[in-house]
């Protein structure tokens, strides 16, 4: 782990933010942390409690915002992740609460909960289900940006839970539509027994990582296991979730999966083996990876014929 230079003593005169920010990226690039120079800068902002544009036009650090910056700085060097350290993470259009004992939403589960809203949008007082809800970061964008939706999370987590809760009166208070919160095993072959045939759209981030990968530092030790490994295969909790949902969508409704990069033709192919769905696609991640598959509930409530085709896609 890289060491800082010491801060000026106590009584000696401020530092600007800029040079507060080069010294933090010196030491952050060269514990080999992506995009020194903007989580620098998100912790030079977190310690002086202004947005990151405007940190150019902050007032200077004092020595105790410098000691702060700089045991920051020293435990992201540490692969401690950044939403941790500053508690919050950024998911859409909201700021949620994070910590341990959540998984961190990522960026392109972004792209999964834009799929939804958009199946969403125009359906009449939509039901919408997000299965491994962990901060609850789909289910709230969806209730944000879909005012009129009824909208589900399920997580089991005890310590998932907390921290879904949190967010989900945070968003409440701040005036968007509240979120229900069940407490469950998505793979429960009874699970939400009374929305049966009625959800419109379920989307679902499953842990779905191959047990026998390695994952990067900021990922072990941190995201809970149980948020992160998928079994064997890592299709554990993806095949009863795509059973269930099949059960659980109403005819024509829409069914959104996120997966391994491994994954691009496991999942479609189990979308489309089992008769239940049709318009089966794969979409690509914004690095042009294959990231989470989506289908259509039959419109006629029915079993299609068993192997139907499935598409590649981009998003």
């Amino acid at each position: 782990m890289s060491t800082l230079p010491q801060h000026p003593p106590e009584g000696t005169g401020p530092i600007r933010p800029s040079a507060a920010v080069a010294r933090a990226t010196r030491a952050l690039a060269a514990a080999g942390v992506g995009s020194a120079r903007v989580e620098a800068e998100l912790l030079a902002a977190y310690v002086l409690g202004v947005p990151r544009g405007r940190l150019a036009l902050a007032d200077d650090l004092s020595g105790d915002q410098l000691a702060r910056l700089d045991e920051l700085t020293r435990r992201r060097a540490g692969h401690e992740p950044l939403q941790h350290l500053t508690g919050r993470a950024g998911f859409r259009h909201l700021e949620l609460s994070v910590g341990p004992g959540v998984f961190v939403p990522r960026p392109e589960t972004e792209l999964l909960a834009g799929w939804g809203v958009e199946q969403a949008r125009g359906r009449p007082d939509p039901v919408v289900v997000d299965l491994c809800s962990g901060s609850g970061a789909i289910a709230l964008a969806v209730a944000q940006e879909l005012p009129g939706a009824r909208v589900i999370a399920v997580e089991r987590s005890p310590a998932a839970l907390a921290w879904l809760r949190r967010n989900a009166a945070e968003r409440a208070a701040a005036g968007d539509r509240p979120i229900e919160v069940v407490e469950a095993d998505v793979t429960a072959p009874d699970l939400l027994a009374e929305l049966v045939g009625r959800v419109d759209v379920l989307l679902c981030n499953p842990p779905y990582v191959p047990d026998d990968v390695v994952v990067p530092p900021d990922v072990a030790g941190h995201d809970p296991a149980e948020a992160v490994f998928g079994g064997a295969d890592g299709l554990v909790v993806i095949r009863p979730v795509v059973a269930r949902a099949a059960v659980l969508l109403r005819p024509g409704g829409g069914f959104g999966v996120e997966h391994d990069d491994t994954h691009g033709a496991a999942v479609p192919a189990l979308l489309a083996q089992g008769g239940n769905f049709t318009a089966v696609a794969e979409h690509l991640d914004l690095a042009g990876r294959p990231r989470y598959a989506t289908a259509s509930r039959r419109a006629d409530g029915q079993h299609a014929p068993i192997g139907s085709a499935w598409q590649t896609d981009s998003s």
